[in-house]
């Protein structure tokens, strides 16, 4: 690790170290930081990160503008390299997730992002995923999609071990509700997604801090998502929760068991993405903040 590198990682609070609420009840996942918060001056507006499929303990970030590059980070937090991407047009780029594909193992980058409401359609660029962390990846290709309801705001990927894709929208106007792909999509081709449904009321546990906080904080503000490598669970998050869904649920349209972890001891300035470094290891990173502070790693250590 480099010097600047050592300079730039910076304990935010060291109450970030000690457990933090998943205060819903006895069955709900307890959630602990495996490690400081970090700051990441090459990641000011971080937005999205996915673990590796080739490479153990490597994740790929980005940031939500500028230049369309994949940012390689360890476990802890250092930036380790950046990738190049070619063949994009950088719209609104709001998630990426690592999954399945012809060639092997692919990252998806979703360019998704529609504060105003206003796209015609909405793109998801596949790579294969690059072994290393200092090269110009292959021309991506580009699956591009309209919703069957007009336009929506999304900032969650979710990719499948069987290599189907789902984008869950932000739920800012309206409910959150899930999208799919076509299977046998082809690349440049507009296909028109499916909504299989929104989150549901009925069985959800809430936590000990109302039940209207809860209802609020599970349908508003989605910001990224990811599926366990088991494919067991799926996780969303907002700037400052989680909420953990059966992954056969979310699916089918389902949505009726989830749990919520609250990340507000973790001081993030504006948490956004999420992934699972494993079966019960997430990957959280966040935005600065504005003012070019950089934005934020930090892991967590789960039981469910």
């Amino acid at each position: 690790m480099t010097s600047r590198t050592l300079l730039c990682i910076i304990v935010v609070a060291a109450a970030s170290m000690s457990a933090f609420a998943a205060t819903q009840d006895a069955r709900a996942p307890q959630c602990r930081a495996a490690g400081p918060v970090v700051q990441l001056p090459e990641l000011p507006e971080a937005s999205g990160i996915a673990a590796s499929r080739r490479t153990p303990g490597r994740f790929w970030a980005h940031n939500d503008s500028g230049q369309p590059a994949l940012i390689a980070l360890d476990e802890r937090g250092a930036v380790t390299g950046r990738v190049l991407l070619s063949g994009i047009t950088l719209e609104d780029w709001e998630a990426t997730a690592v999954g399945p594909c012809p060639s092997g193992s692919c990252v998806y980058v979703a360019d998704i992002g529609d504060n105003s409401g206003k796209r015609r359609n909405i793109t998801v660029y596949r790579i294969p995923e690059p072994e290393g962390t200092s090269d110009r990846a292959a021309p991506a290709e580009a699956f591009h999609a309209t919703y069957p309801d007009g336009a929506h705001d999304a900032e969650a990927l979710l990719v499948t071990a069987k290599g189907d894709l789902f984008v869950v929208t932000k739920g800012v106007g309206g409910p959150v509700s899930v999208y799919q792909f076509p299977r046998g999509m082809r690349p440049g081709a507009t296909v028109a997604l499916t909504r299989v449904g929104h989150p549901r009321d009925e069985g959800s546990r809430q936590s000990d801090e109302g039940k209207d906080e809860d209802k609020k904080d599970d349908r508003a503000n989605v910001t990224d998502g990811a599926v366990s490598p088991d494919g067991q669970r799926i996780v969303l998050r907002t700037n400052d929760s989680l909420y953990f869904y059966p992954a056969s649920e979310v699916t089918s349209g389902t949505w009726r068991n989830v749990t919520r972890v609250d990340l507000k001891n973790l001081r993030e300035p504006q948490g956004e993405g999420v992934t699972f470094a494993d079966n019960t290891t997430l990957v959280l990173v966040g935005e600065g903040g504005g003012k070019g502070r950089g934005g934020t790693f930090v892991r967590l250590a789960c039981t469910f």
